[in-house]
């Protein structure tokens, strides 16, 4: 499982330290894609085997399906974690994720998130009221 939130800087070749914790769980070698929120995800082999099988299993007569699939599968790379523990992260997918110095490598259970350091600030700052409340409520479904 991974959790827990890290601050990291990019450099210029678009390289980032994947911190020690999770890069034993990532392997030498994972899947980094768009993810939500306008951030990467990133996940370990066996764990992108398990999404892609469920995303296979949409209708592909769906366009919602469809776009989804696409959106998630064009945007994906294989990356390679080097002897200083940094991956190279695609051109496109920093652009996509806004990545240019500063960023937050976070844990969320069964994949890894990048963000953009302002980014991640925006986003925490603006569920923080929202957790209060989604959290009242899932005590009500007994979570």
């Amino acid at each position: 499982m991974f959790m827990g939130e890290y601050r990291h800087t990019i450099d210029d070749k678009g390289r980032i330290i994947i911190p020690t914790k999770f890069r034993d769980h990532l392997g030498p070698s994972f899947i980094v894609t768009r993810g939500l929120d306008q951030c990467l995800f990133a996940y370990p082999l066996s764990e992108w085997t398990q999404l892609e099988h469920k995303l296979k299993s949409l209708s592909f007569t769906k366009a919602d399906a469809r776009a989804f699939t696409r959106f998630f599968f064009s945007g994906a790379s294989d990356v390679e974690i080097d002897k200083q523990g940094r991956i190279r992260i695609p051109t496109n997918l920093r652009q996509f994720a806004k990545l240019q110095k500063e960023c937050v490598i976070i844990g969320v259970s069964t994949r890894v998130e990048i963000w953009c350091k302002d980014l991640w600030d925006q986003y925490s700052s603006a569920s923080e009221e929202a957790f209060n409340r989604i959290a009242e409520s899932l005590v009500d479904l007994e979570l």
